[in-house]
């Protein structure tokens, strides 16, 4: 079933003091990084309805602050380097990139690039897995922010709506794998592939140089992600010494040359893996000259 926007507090009222502590973080940012914040989430504005948000719960007042926050992580913290943005096509696109670091920060950097590094910026919604709605807050804000449960309806009303997706073919195994397999690309999912040629869709492919080295995990106690229902309880070791935040990897985002396939959707399995398979391939080649070409993790 396609999703629907879950119930969500609303936001401070205009003119409250929690409304003018938000609306004065969004102008330090402004101020600090030289960067039209309402310009940027304006340019990603689709249709709303009367609560305030898109079909899928995309609310583009809630977004402004979320942006406003990764602005910061994007240009400071993880002091991103953004490459190949000229590759990145107008319109209707399936952004497919490898997934690490045990939470989505290779994807939230990813969307912020596309908003805040190109012109014009563009909203890609990124295919949540279903697991995450489970979760307090994070199930209430990734809606309003413009992320998108990864059910295939959903997947297909935007691209025929020409919105660009972004997906993760590595699904759980990307984020789960330990230290020791870091950018060693796991199998890929055929779905995506199967979706780019039902809605005729460029994939872009989409490498990501940082994510593996910011959660290092030793280990999953594999009892307590089955006893709280996650997909993996990793050993951090700089997390059982009390620093719970992501270390301050430098990331770095390869924007590969968008590939067009042409077939039939409904082919057997042996025929899309053929074509998943260039894509896997063209990351994992990604991959390696921007390890090639990394002096150091942290700079």
């Amino acid at each position: 079933m396609p999703q629907e926007p879950a119930a969500v507090p609303e936001l401070p009222r205009h003119g409250t003091r929690e409304r003018r502590a938000l609306d004065g973080f969004v102008k330090l940012i402004e101020k600090l990084y030289d960067v039209d914040v309402d310009a940027r989430i304006q340019a990603t504005q689709t249709k709303r309805n009367e609560a305030g948000f898109d079909p899928f719960g995309y609310d583009p007042d809630v977004a402004r602050y979320a942006l406003a926050t990764m602005i910061f992580l994007h240009r400071s913290y993880f002091r991103t380097e953004v490459h190949g943005m000229h590759n990145v096509p107008n319109g209707r696109a399936v952004f497919v990139g490898n997934h690490s670091g045990h939470i989505p920060v290779d994807g939230v950097l990813i969307g912020t690039s596309l908003i805040l590094d190109r012109d014009p910026p563009i909203l890609a919604r990124a295919m949540v897995e279903k697991w995450a709605q489970r979760l307090p807050f994070v199930s209430v804000l990734f809606p309003r922010i413009g992320q998108v449960l990864g059910a295939p309806d959903n997947a297909r009303r935007l691209l025929e709506a020409d919105n660009p997706l972004m997906v993760f073919p590595e699904g759980i195994r990307g984020i789960s794998k330990p230290f020791s397999e870091r950018y060693k690309l796991s199998n890929f999912g055929l779905g995506f592939m199967r979706l780019a040629l039902e809605s005729k869709a460029p994939i872009v492919p989409v490498a990501v140089i940082g994510g593996e080295e910011q959660y290092p995990a030793i280990g999953n106690v594999r009892s307590l992600a089955k006893l709280l229902g996650m997909p993996v309880f990793p050993l951090i070791p700089h997390v059982l010494l009390g620093f719970p935040l992501p270390l301050p990897t430098r990331y770095r985002l390869y924007f590969g040359e968008p590939m067009l396939f042409e077939g039939d959707p409904d082919e057997d399995d042996s025929d899309i893996q053929a074509r998943v398979e260039l894509v896997r391939e063209s990351i994992q080649s990604m991959i390696g000259r921007g390890l090639a070409e990394r002096k150091h993790i942290f700079w």
